[in-house]
């Protein structure tokens, strides 16, 4: 019997990495791990061309311009990948039957609410790299209306750069580290989200729209590195700042949490507690 073949784009990423960690438990499926140079996804010739040979029958679009602040000016690149991107793939997948799988953002949002935000809730984004992630969920949804997005926040792993890694390096290099404490939401361990999303391609039958996915718990940056601390053992002192104390280029969210519920509904995914998944990494990367 043929095996299904699902393709993941942008798999040198931090989630295109993590379900490629947990890809060999998923032995009925096929999968193609392509990276830029593999298939650049604002390349509509080269996405045609792909599709017509491969004729896969999931696409998951990792590929994304995540440099946030280097995306304040370099805006073209970022609507190229994030927005025309995922319009090319969402339009090929619409073209060859394929389900289409495509990863967001929490930065499509302002960050004014005082609640979660509901898949449904106004999108408002802040900066040049959320205005292109908006886009391209805009695009994706007009191009196939079978499209699953999935927006996701403070996206952490083993590979790559994060916040967590990060940390690790500094309180290891450092007495004391500053870290801002005004920026509340949730973090997402990306090996937890590459299960959720095998989970929605184990299904089968697609609920399309957009989803939100996150672990579980409410957060700020500091008490995310006062966590990471206490499970390293670390003797780093961590000084809470408000966001005015470290620029950035481009703005982010001050509240950025994500009412999960609607993918729990429609495809039974539960979230896991931040801490434990959070655990789970640290013990993986000083293994």
């Amino acid at each position: 019997m043929q095996k299904l073949k699902v393709i993941i784009t942008g798999a040198g990423g931090q989630l295109g990495r993590s379900i490629q960690d947990i890809a060999p438990a998923f032995d009925k499926y096929e999968f193609a791990f392509l990276s830029r140079a593999a298939l650049p996804v604002d390349d509509e010739a080269a996405v045609a061309a792909f599709f017509e040979k491969s004729r896969p029958g999931f696409c998951i679009n990792c590929a994304a311009y995540t440099a946030v602040d280097a995306a304040e000016t370099h805006v073209e690149d970022a609507f190229a990948v994030n927005a025309q991107g995922a319009g090319i793939l969402a339009r090929a997948c619409s073209r060859h039957n394929t389900r289409f799988i495509h990863i967001s953002t929490d930065y499509v949002f302002g960050g004014n609410s005082e609640i979660p935000y509901l898949p449904g809730s106004k999108v408002d984004p802040g900066s040049v790299y959320g205005l292109s992630k908006a886009k391209g969920e805009e695009l994706t949804m007009a191009e196939n209306a079978a499209t699953v997005v999935i927006r996701t926040s403070w996206v952490y792993s083993e590979h790559g750069k994060n916040f967590v890694k990060t940390m690790l390096r500094l309180m290891q290099e450092k007495n004391e580290v500053r870290v801002v404490n005004d920026q509340t939401g949730a973090p997402t361990y990306a090996r937890d989200l590459a299960g959720a999303i095998l989970q929605i391609v184990e299904a089968g039958a697609s609920e399309a729209g957009i989803y939100h996915y996150c672990n579980e718990g409410r957060i700020t940056w500091y008490q995310f590195a006062l966590a990471i601390k206490e499970l390293t053992g670390s003797n780093c002192h961590i000084h809470p700042i408000p966001s005015s104390d470290y620029p950035t280029p481009a703005r982010r969210p001050s509240f950025s949490l994500l009412d999960t519920s609607a993918i729990t509904q429609a495809y039974g995914i539960a979230m896991l507690p931040w801490k434990q998944s959070l655990e789970t990494c640290i013990r993986n990367l000083l293994s």
